[in-house]
């Protein structure tokens, strides 16, 4: 089933998402022949009276300012957004929000259960960013794709050659099963198995998951990395570069403890600095 509802997560505060996220977006969805709605939230700037002292600073004006600079930042975006997408003559809609900042990920996360799939932009310094695609990876129930702003190459929004990160776990079958729109529309596909010390405990092989795909005509070849002394994620990243992957799948690894992740160690390297386009399921 193709992707036919994608949802583009938007950010007004404190840096707005860069408009280069959006073109990258609006071409995603131009060549998936689907519908892209654009979520904005106005941040609710909330400062404890007790925090700054109101006889030195005006707090009331600064934090009607901020607000008010959210709320901008928050039309531009969809401003340019909606002018995005009817140039590539894409369904879209848009979204609002007014909430404060530690609302944002769990707003996210409940559109992110009525859509195909959810976009989010990270940056160089977004580690707020990353917390949101967080939420949504781990509470959505449906894939998320993270994709670095600004591109590391110029992108059509077509995903010709993709990466699969495949160790036999779970997460990496939900994420190889959730990525199926996109591989079977791919020219390439590669399944990437990474050698480490300690042997992977299963009975199956990768030519099993290839001739499975194969049922779904995608054809696809499978590669082995060693570590060699790298992390894993350092791996994932060097692969995707070296092969130019226009989009990698894998598994996201982690748990919420108390309402805070704690991420696998690839789980967290691709999150903080993705080298493509990364598809990650739970």
């Amino acid at each position: 089933m193709a992707f036919k509802d994608i949802l583009l997560q938007l950010t007004s505060y404190t840096e707005p998402t860069p408009v280069a996220a959006l073109d990258q977006a609006v071409a995603f969805a131009q060549a998936s022949g689907a519908r892209i709605t654009a979520l904005a939230c106005e941040i609710l700037v909330n400062v404890p009276g007790a925090v700054l002292a109101p006889a030195l600073l005006d707090v009331r004006g600064l934090i009607a300012a901020e607000q008010q600079r959210s709320a901008a930042n928050a039309r531009a975006l969809v401003d340019a957004f909606v002018s995005a997408a009817e140039r590539g003559g894409v369904a879209h809609e848009h979204f609002i929000e007014s909430c404060e900042n530690s609302q944002v990920p769990d707003l996210v996360t409940e559109y992110a259960r009525l859509s195909d799939v959810t976009m989010i932009p990270v940056g160089h310094e977004a580690s707020f960013q990353q917390f949101i695609a967080e939420t949504a990876i781990f509470g959505s129930g449906r894939p998320t794709i993270v994709f670095p702003t600004p591109a590391r190459r110029g992108t059509s929004g077509v995903f010709d050659c993709i990466g699969v990160a495949w160790d036999f776990s779970r997460s990496a079958a939900r994420a190889v099963a959730d990525a199926m729109p996109v591989l079977q529309g791919a020219k390439s596909v590669r399944l990437l198995t990474i050698t480490e010390e300690e042997p992977v405990a299963t009975r199956r092989s990768v030519a099993e998951l290839a001739r499975h795909l194969a049922l779904h005509g995608i054809e696809a070849a499978a590669d082995t990395e060693h570590a060699a002394g790298r992390s894993v994620g350092q791996v994932l990243e060097d692969y995707a570069t070296a092969r130019e992957l226009d989009l990698l799948v894998m598994g996201a690894y982690g748990h919420s403890r108390m309402r805070e992740f704690i991420l696998g160690g690839a789980t967290k390297f691709i999150l903080t600095n993705p080298p493509t386009p990364v598809l990650l399921s739970h």
